[in-house]
């Protein structure tokens, strides 16, 4: 327990319909502490450290809550009753735990440890002591068969914006603007300031969070761990990459399930986040941009249509991007629509 009387780091998950993967990521942290002793308390050590684990399930129909229930009982979990979505999901078990660090954590994870080493929570949490100004600390993440899987990152250009996610950015993988924002140009096996890490696993000091305040519930999901660490840049604190923790993401098994929903919620992210600190003239040609990308899709995949080619895949896409299209990358919209 900390000087304080609190843990020393509270794990927050938010899961969506991801059952096994969530048990799998409860049992890695399980590991880590201690050979899997749990005080009677619910706590968990790590070495000297102690640590709280909070599940955060947005509605799920496949029985987590029963899972969490039987099988991980230690486990602070909170019914949101409805898909609240990332943000709104941290944010609930964030005004709720009291860790003097935070550790936003994806449920596709699993936790790793170096055999006679430290564990990845311990050294991300060993950066974060070393130096007071250090507000975020966000470990290599590797695929679930050992590659390396890109979490480090600068601030995205209008250019990169634009490309993200289109069929520009897939004829053209290796363009400058994805290699500088991917952060290519870089070494990934050096402990370094960044601009910002992706929220699959990132540690957060609590003393940040609070003075800048935690997710902008603007955003549902998607952006969102952008956006704080670009206002706690702005504020003075440091974000950095540790690239010696390492922790296994399958990514996108949540999301995955509603792709259509997926991607407008992604390119409405990016809008908001550019008129947030970009300005409304670069959001307004971005917005303009991705909408005509989904009118140019509708075309293509009519013709393939035409031509007789999958039928069935072909309308199903052409409804997809219809519905991209009419909503105007509007992030309320996209929040509407989401199960």
């Amino acid at each position: 327990m900390s000087a304080e009387g609190r843990p020393d780091v509270s794990v927050i998950i938010v899961s969506w319909n991801v059952r096994e993967l969530l048990g799998q990521c409860l049992d890695s942290l399980l590991a880590l502490c201690d050979g899997g002793d749990v005080a009677p308390d619910g706590l968990l050590s790590l070495g000297q450290r102690t640590v709280d684990v909070w599940v955060v399930d947005n509605a799920s129909r496949d029985g987590t809550l029963t899972m969490l229930a039987e099988r991980f009982p230690w486990v602070q979990a909170i019914d949101a009753e409805r898909n609240l979505g990332f943000t709104r999901g941290n944010n609930l078990a964030l005004r709720r735990c009291s860790g003097r660090y935070v550790l936003l954590l994806n449920p596709d994870t699993v936790v790793t440890c170096s055999p006679g080493g430290p564990d990845a929570i311990s050294l991300l949490i060993d950066l974060a002591d070393s130096a007071p100004d250090i507000a975020v600390v966000g470990p290599r993440l590797v695929y679930g068969d050992g590659s390396p899987q890109s979490s480090r990152r600068r601030f995205p250009s209008l250019m990169m914006a634009l490309m993200e996610s289109t069929p520009l950015e897939r004829l053209f993988p290796r363009n400058r603007w994805a290699r500088r924002y991917r952060m290519q140009d870089a070494p990934d096996d050096v402990t370094q300031d960044v601009d910002w890490v992706t929220g699959a696993c990132m540690l957060v000091q609590r003393e940040a969070l609070d003075e800048v305040g935690v997710f902008d519930e603007g955003y549902f999901m998607y952006s969102e761990e952008l956006d704080l660490c670009r206002r706690l840049r702005a504020a003075g604190w440091r974000i950095v990459y540790e690239p010696r923790a390492t922790v296994v993401h399958y990514e996108g098994q949540s999301s995955g399930q509603v792709l259509a929903r997926r991607q407008l919620l992604f390119d409405s992210s990016k809008v908001r986040y550019f008129e947030q600190h970009e300005g409304p003239t670069k959001a307004r040609l971005l917005r303009t941009s991705l909408l005509a990308g989904y009118a140019a899709e509708i075309i293509i995949e009519g013709f393939k249509w035409l031509l007789g080619h999958k039928r069935a895949l072909r309308r199903e896409r052409m409804r997809a991007y219809r519905a991209l299209l009419c909503s105007g990358l509007d992030p309320h919209q996209a929040r509407e629509v989401t199960p």
